[in-house]
């Protein structure tokens, strides 16, 4: 028998497998393993860098801090701390992640089935339902955790396992071969498009307070008790992308220019066949309302802690729910599209801060932090603007000469380099810090 502890600890960890296994999470491993063939295990150890490593960071830095991403980034500035925590609760909630789950529910749980719903009209329709039920779980926030964790977790992650190990046993395919240069490179950016980095940064604040209601008080209690949550959700996740990026690279007699979201269909399909629909219908409903669940609560505590309670937790749940309605409407492949350019520059400051918050003892001055983010936030700007305006431009050929830029990492070598100076710098010349970090 688990006594309490453990018993709670699962349960956490458990929702918060669900809250991060999303639209993106099941769309992206499938379409990585048919892109790299033989080479899937070097691409899905890039993507679990980013896609599981970074998130378990993440809840680990926000936990050891108190649980928000706004106290993370005052050891930049408070501003910062207040931007950055902003734009990305509004990144993984209203203007992105959550309306991707609505939109993928419609494309792939709803549409296989009716094919007459292929319009406008029954999409908004859907959203509405969807976005209802999301409210129903979301208005009542002191069970939100116990609900994901006792009820729609389990369901979901057996679902998933019973397409994967089917899938293993009997592949639709020999495994196919390797179609790109940079199947590692490759596998980490695409961890980008889960937004699991970003949303452990802001989910954190629901765990620690669930934890908290719990009647865990002590700071390390509470800390020891998120990271082992986090230790859950995470190998669950690793299992889950492994297992779904090989049923991709076994599609080899499956179009390669599909939309992912076909691909995952069509692979369930081959596998178990009708049954094998229904299964994955049930699997992205579920992953995808467990998420905006998450996405929709922690928008909700958050703004409302920022304003003060002056726009309390209920209303902003409806406001960013609405918002999702409008936007979940114009499809997943736009909202995919839509995304990249925000977490090109998002994801490595995010990195970038909370890698430094784990090397906080050997930082002596809080403007190392503000030199190593900017500088982030600077390359990731070169590189956007860069690829932007085409291999032609002077901008890219400036962009090029920076070391990793050629694997998608033109910002890390930078950002240590002046990182370190700075430190140094500061070490030198014995400037004080008038006032202290946060972390």
């Amino acid at each position: 028998m688990l006594n309490k502890k453990n018993k709670d600890v699962l349960i956490i960890g458990f929702a918060l497998f669900a809250m991060f296994f999303g639209a993106g999470n099941l769309i992206f491993p499938p379409a990585l393993g048919q892109l790299t063939g033989d080479k899937t295990l070097l691409a899905v150890i890039g993507f679990l860098i980013t896609g599981v490593g970074l998130p378990l960071c993440g809840i680990i830095a926000v936990a050891n801090c108190g649980g928000n991403l706004e106290v993370l980034g005052s050891n930049v500035s408070k501003k910062f701390g207040v931007f950055i925590s902003v734009v990305v609760t509004l990144a993984i909630g209203p203007f992105l992640a959550i309306p991707r789950t609505s939109a993928t529910t419609f494309e792939m749980s709803v549409l296989p089935f009716f094919s007459e719903a292929n319009n406008l009209s029954f999409s908004i329709v859907f959203s509405i339902v969807y976005f209802a039920i999301v409210l129903f779980f979301v208005l009542r926030p002191s069970s939100v955790i116990d609900n994901i964790g006792k009820i729609l977790t389990p369901v979901l992650f057996i679902t998933l396992l019973v397409i994967i190990v089917k899938g293993i046993v009997t592949p639709i395919g020999e495994l196919g071969i390797n179609h790109i240069d940079k199947p590692f490179a490759t596998g980490f950016q695409e961890g980008y498009q889960t937004m699991d980095a970003l949303a452990a940064t802001v989910l954190g604040s629901i765990v620690v307070a669930s934890i908290r209601s719990k009647g865990y008080r002590g700071t390390k209690e509470v800390s020891s008790l998120t990271i082992k949550s986090g230790l859950v959700a995470i190998f669950g996740l690793a299992i889950i992308y492994g297992g779904l990026a090989f049923l991709g690279a076994t599609a080899t007699t499956l179009p390669m220019d599909i939309p992912r979201t076909k691909l995952i269909m069509l692979i369930t399909e081959s596998i178990l066949g009708t049954s094998g629909k229904i299964l994955l219908a049930l699997s992205v409903g579920l992953a995808c309302l467990t998420t905006s669940i998450g996405l929709v609560a922690a928008t909700g505590e958050y703004f409302s802690k920022l304003t003060k309670n002056k726009l309390s937790y209920s209303f902003i749940c409806v406001v960013t729910s609405v918002i999702s309605i409008v936007i979940s409407n114009i499809g997943v492949d736009q909202i995919t599209s839509l995304a990249v350019p925000l977490l090109v520059i998002l994801y490595p400051v995010v990195i970038a801060l909370v890698s430094m918050i784990f090397l906080d003892k050997y930082i002596p001055h809080r403007a190392v932090y503000a030199i190593g983010v900017y500088t982030t936030l600077l390359v990731s700007v070169l590189e956007l603007i860069a690829k932007y305006m085409g291999k032609n431009s002077f901008l890219y050929s400036i962009y090029t000469l920076l070391p990793l830029a050629s694997q998608g990492f033109a910002w890390v070598v930078p950002t240590i380099v002046t990182t370190v100076i700075a430190g140094i710098f500061i070490k030198v010349f014995n400037i004080k810090d008038s006032t202290s970090k946060v972390y």
